[in-house]
């Protein structure tokens, strides 16, 4: 378990390396890094989300090509890696 002298010898190691002044902009950085891994998880599970069986409405998988449900063939769109 972390406590507290952990923490505050690990600030005054992060201190050391990088200096008072680029804190600010590595912690901007981490910000923006961690916004845009959000943006991008919960695009991805919308993604996954709306493609559902055209017959039975059963939400599908990106790969899959026929329902497990009713068995019906769905068609396979392309996903652009961009």
């Amino acid at each position: 378990m972390i406590g507290n002298q952990d923490l505050i010898l690990g600030a005054i190691i992060v201190i050391v390396l990088f200096g008072a002044k680029k804190l600010p902009e590595l912690a901007g950085a981490l910000g923006k890094s961690m916004k845009e891994f959000k943006k991008g998880a919960t695009e991805g599970a919308a993604d996954n989300a709306s493609r559902t069986c055209a017959s039975c409405q059963t939400p599908l998988e990106a790969e899959w090509s026929h329902c497990p449900c009713c068995g019906a063939s769905t068609p396979v769109t392309a996903i652009s890696k961009t």
